[in-house]
């Protein structure tokens, strides 16, 4: 970690609660739900988006090593193809990790930094590789968003319109479900109606509030 990054963290006051789960757990209806409460949060998956902006170094090494067809007429990414690409194939997988994560990392510690000036007690880190991709350090507690994988599968699918296969590439590339589990401060349980899970969210905004002040 370099000198700026290492400061930049240390800026960062507000208790910072990573929320974490496999794809199709339900990791933005929570973010949602604490949103409600005043609480801010970046989302992980939306800084991956802003390092592969057209013009940004990320998107034109992965334009050197794919080729312009891994682009979308108006010059954007064509994630779906790039996701094709990498799930079958750890060592794509792995490059594609080496190019994007610091970059995102970098935009995570801009990010968490404005939320820091927010004024709530605690913030929130969305990220589905909080865990496997370094990010935990960044955080003081993890969340996990818990569902069976099966409803992982059917809600992903019916939501991203992918095949099963895909989905199913994208969850063993993921942390298993019992190393999330294990990595847990606190787990909310996903499988269920709305209601249990906004009563499990306010639960839990009480708690880091409490855990903020201390």
């Amino acid at each position: 970690m370099s000198s700026n990054d290492k400061r930049a963290e240390a800026e960062i006051a507000t208790l910072v609660v990573g929320v974490t789960g496999g794809i199709g757990s339900g990791k933005s209806a929570v973010a949602q739900a604490f949103g409600a409460l005043g609480i801010g949060w970046i989302d992980a998956d939306q800084v991956a988006r802003e390092v592969v902006m057209p013009g940004e170094p990320a998107l034109a090494a992965i334009v050197e090593r794919y080729g312009p067809a891994i682009l979308q007429q108006d010059g954007t990414l064509d994630r779906r193809s790039l996701r094709a690409r990498i799930f079958d194939d750890e060592t794509e997988r792995r490059w594609l990790e080496r190019e994007t994560h610091p970059r995102i990392r970098q935009g995570l510690l801009t990010h968490l930094e404005r939320l820091r000036g927010g004024g709530a007690p605690y913030c929130l880190l969305v990220s589905p590789l909080l865990i496997e991709s370094g990010q935990r350090e960044l955080v003081d507690r993890i969340l996990v968003v818990d569902v069976p994988q099966e409803l992982q599968i059917s809600r992903t699918l019916a939501r991203d319109g992918v095949d099963r296969h895909q989905v199913e590439s994208i969850i063993a590339a993921q942390s298993p479900r019992e190393d999330r589990l294990a990595a847990a401060d606190d787990v909310i349980d996903n499988g269920r109606d709305r209601q249990h899970l906004l009563d499990q969210v306010a639960r839990l905004d009480i708690q880091y509030r409490q855990l903020a002040h201390h």
